[in-house]
């Protein structure tokens, strides 16, 4: 099969012939029709978290069951699948309490990866999906059935940057309506904070960015507010917009560690920073413990959303075939796999909403 395979931190190399193991028992084969690019995706790529090389990258796919293993019973060669990095066991301290995200077993394709070079080196699956490829290999339990009227290129978004925005406020953070947000960053999972806030009901929701253009897509996915940092004191801003209280939730969707120490100056009185962008390892953030105990705040962690995909990602299906979410309008602009390189440069670039490799 052909892959998108990193040898050095730097740019991916497609390569012709890569080989995928057989599917063992309770995994899924999978023919990749899209996969989104992701800032994980190119933090990881440029070892900024570590991990092993040669690697292939890539975890928003979606595409078409081509084999399954035994013990899949409920999808069949030919389903229409969203593919996430979720790989969760259902019976783990944490999957019995409803935290599928930090499930803590250990499979099979995490022992043994399945991907490995003409020459039979391994070839690390990152992400436990390498989708930047024509199939991958991946559990059962890390993909949701799809109608088939469902575009790929849109459906690949709902297997992380979606689920992982909307997921922050509506499963994490648990916005009711009437409540102030502000989402700072408005980038691929910043938008979809925006959606699921909108979708809380949220009374008002600031967004936060340093360009013109991402404040100008956020109002088209909700925002009521836009405050571009660069030009205006942000701080300032948000307490004329509260009346000098402040939001009652922030969520950082960006890596900046700006964006993470002046999150704390945004929150009210029982106030929570909500953090969703990851940085690179070893940034740290700073705040005042005696503020956030006297101003009973808080600040918590939200990874991918701590979606539950079967409950999740179906509902998800259902408000965009109502007109209620927008997927198709986060794609900015797609690529064949051989111009993966030009599609990720655009990503770091901070000028598109999101780009997706897709595949004929």
């Amino acid at each position: 099969m052909k892959a998108a395979v990193c040898h050095a931190f730097s740019q991916p190399l497609v390569i012709e012939d890569i080989r995928l193991a057989n599917p063992g028992p309770d995994e899924v084969e999978v023919e990749v029709k899209a996969c989104a690019i992701c800032h994980s995706d190119i933090t990881f790529a440029e070892g900024h978290w570590g991990g092993e090389l040669p690697a292939v990258f890539g975890h928003e796919a979606a595409g078409i069951v081509s084999r399954i293993g035994t013990g899949v019973e409920h999808l069949k060669p030919g389903d229409h699948v969203v593919v996430t990095l979720i790989r969760y066991c259902g019976d783990c301290h944490y999957c019995n309490q409803g935290s599928q995200v930090m499930c803590e077993t250990r499979f099979d394709l995490d022992e043994q990866g399945p991907i490995t070079a003409k020459d039979g080196g391994p070839v690390y699956q990152s992400m436990r999906t390498g989708a930047f490829a024509e199939r991958i290999l991946v559990h059962h339990s890390q993909m949701v059935k799809i109608p088939k009227s469902l575009p790929f290129a849109s459906a690949s978004l709902l297997a992380c940057g979606v689920i992982t925005g909307f997921g922050a406020v509506v499963n994490t953070a648990k916005v009711k309506p009437g409540q102030n947000v502000i989402i700072v960053g408005c980038g691929g999972v910043g938008l979809n904070a925006i959606q699921g806030a909108a979708h809380a009901g949220a009374a008002m929701i600031i967004a936060i960015d340093l360009s013109e253009n991402k404040l100008s897509d956020a109002r088209d996915f909700g925002a009521t507010h836009g405050i571009n940092s660069t030009r205006e004191d942000a701080v300032k801003q948000v307490s004329t917009l509260t009346a000098g209280r402040g939001a009652d939730f922030v969520f950082v969707t960006v890596g900046a560690p700006a964006a993470f120490n002046e999150a704390f100056s945004y929150i009210t009185k029982n106030g929570t920073v909500v953090v969703v962008g990851m940085p690179p390892t070893g940034v740290m953030a700073a705040y005042d413990p005696g503020t956030l105990a006297a101003w009973n705040q808080r600040v918590i962690g939200s990874k991918m959303g701590e979606a539950v995909i079967s409950h999740d990602i179906p509902r998800l299906v259902q408000a965009y075939q109502q007109g209620e979410l927008l997927l198709d309008e986060l794609i900015s602009n797609t690529y064949p796999l051989t111009e993966i390189n030009k599609a990720i440069a655009e990503v770091k670039s901070g000028m598109v909403k999101r780009n997706v490799i897709v595949f004929d």
